[in-house]
């Protein structure tokens, strides 16, 4: 009997590392170009005088119709100013973004030598919680003022689920995943299934851009939140299963199960207790369960069809 546990300990070790090593690459010796610019330190600190350099340094932020009347009263602005004050109380450093950003670039690129690596703006966006990152190839641009902290009186209004990812934590998640929105080709597929996939395939690589990165900060869920979805991940498939929602086309699905929420919608008493996009976080299990059987690269994961890729995957929920 002894002898059988001791095999087992070294088996399961051996399959803990193995797993940890696909996640770690050696991206030391890749290169990368790229600058960091602190727009809203140089526009809010900026004067009648200073405003033709800023315009010239920042041409993309200043269309015709941004006066530069405009730009002063803004600038000048009482609120616009505390919004300023309170955004450089957390961020009048950025190397530990800095840091993460070379890092996120340089895994980027390791699987993707094409990759072309967007220089950075930080800026203040008045809290626009649609607009966290703006990413369009060669440049990148961070709203700061998005992330102050789940408990900032800034963000007093809004649902919990929203202000879960308002965190300085949560910036380097919403920049992979703005990268990833561009990477992945749009899908084709209709059915609930497919769309599980394919967002999926999202977390997965995020998986392998962000390897230090929590499981629930990626997927934006509180310790409660992850831990509900872990626990009953046999029930969720079983009643994906039993309903057969799987290859349904009904649109319905995609708020219930998809679009971010502060729960899903099981239409059961407990669906409270639930974290909202469950299909989310199911449609990235399979696709896991897909890599892990089956020998293909990361490249090869985002073209290949999501019913394909559901079949091979030999996806079984954790009991």
């Amino acid at each position: 009997m002894r002898f059988f546990i001791i095999v087992f300990f070294i088996l399961f070790s051996f399959l803990s590392c193995k797993s940890n090593k696909e996640k770690t690459v050696d991206v030391s010796n890749i290169d990368l170009n790229f600058s960091i610019k602190r727009y809203e330190v140089d526009f809010y600190n900026a004067s009648k005088e200073k405003l033709p350099l800023l315009k010239k340094k920042y041409a993309y932020l200043f269309p015709k119709s941004f006066t530069d009347s405009l730009a002063i009263a803004k600038i000048n602005d009482k609120d616009e100013q505390n919004l300023y004050k309170e955004t450089q109380n957390l961020y009048s450093n950025i190397s530990e973004l800095e840091t993460q950003l070379i890092s996120l670039f340089k895994h980027i690129k390791y699987y993707n030598s094409k990759f072309k690596t967007p220089n950075v703006v930080t800026m203040i966006s008045n809290i626009d919680y649609d607009s966290r990152v703006i990413y369009a190839d060669s440049l990148m641009l961070i709203s700061l003022d998005v992330y102050l902290g789940k408990e900032h009186e800034f963000y007093s209004e809004y649902p919990k689920y929203v202000k879960e990812n308002n965190t300085k934590e949560n910036i380097i998640v919403d920049v992979a995943n703005s990268i990833i929105d561009k990477q992945l080709l749009s899908i084709n597929n209709r059915s609930f299934i497919g769309k599980m996939i394919h967002e999926g395939k999202k977390m997965y690589l995020l998986d392998m851009y962000l390897p230090s990165i929590s499981d629930k900060l990626k997927i934006g869920y509180s310790e409660e939140k992850i831990d509900w979805a872990i626990n009953n991940e046999v029930e969720i498939w079983k009643y994906f299963i039993e309903r057969k929602l799987l290859f349904s086309t009904d649109t319905k699905l995609n708020k219930r199960f998809l679009d971010n929420a502060p729960f899903s919608k099981f239409y059961l008493q407990s669906d409270n207790q639930s974290p909202g996009r469950i299909g989310i976080w199911l449609g990235w299990q399979i696709v896991k369960s897909f890599m892990q059987n089956n020998d293909v690269s990361l490249q090869e994961l985002l073209t290949i069809d999501s019913e394909v890729l559901f079949k091979k995957s030999k996806y079984k929920p954790k009991k």
